[in-house]
């Protein structure tokens, strides 16, 4: 039962957490990259979280991949077998390299707006229905505002489903966060 324990995967503590130890961060060319190599980890079941890099790491992508550092061998492993390695893999030691949350939760009174990345979700607290989607100047915002305004969270499409650039990916991201703040009992 021991050793069971021992193969288990390991996650840093939340002690190691707030001091950015024990953690790494992956970083790839781009934004598709990102977006293929988070559905493979989650999927091969490695904790994972997609995040806004720090400021001395930006390569050009709005994205990078928060993963555990014990494991950095056996993600760059599977990576790679994905077809999907990082440009680099950087250990969170240091204050300056923290990777920036993509959420902003903001309470406007009866609506409630979550901000991933560049994209802006609104949502009537009471009703959950969509009020507004804002944000990112990609060529399919307006197409996904128009599906989804006006209807609530439970009946709207994914943005996943119809999105195809990096803004219909912060929009789900955003999504997302709104499910688990109006559902969370």
């Amino acid at each position: 039962m021991g050793l069971l324990k021992f193969l288990k995967r390991r996650q840093p503590s939340e002690g190691e957490a707030a001091l950015g130890q024990g953690w790494g961060i992956l970083v790839f060319e781009n934004t598709s990259e990102v977006i293929r190599a988070e559905a493979g980890l989650r999927a091969a079941g490695w904790e994972v979280k997609v995040m806004g890099p720090p400021p001395e790491l930006r390569t050009g992508c709005d994205l990078v991949i928060r993963f555990p550092l014990i494991e950095q061998l056996n993600i760059i492993r599977s990576l790679e077998n994905l077809g999907i390695p990082p440009l680099e893999a950087v250990p969170v030691t240091d204050p300056l390299l923290k990777p920036v949350d993509l959420f902003l939760v903001k309470d406007l009174g009866a609506w409630l707006m979550i901000r991933a990345a560049n994209m802006k979700l609104t949502v009537e607290k009471e009703s959950r229905k969509i009020v507004n989607i804002s944000g990112g100047g990609c060529p399919d915002v307006p197409y996904l505002a128009a599906l989804m305004v006006g209807r609530d969270l439970e009946s709207a499409p994914q943005p996943r489903e119809l999105g195809h650039t990096l803004c219909g990916y912060a929009l789900q991201l955003a999504y997302e966060e709104m499910l688990r703040k109006c559902f969370q009992s």
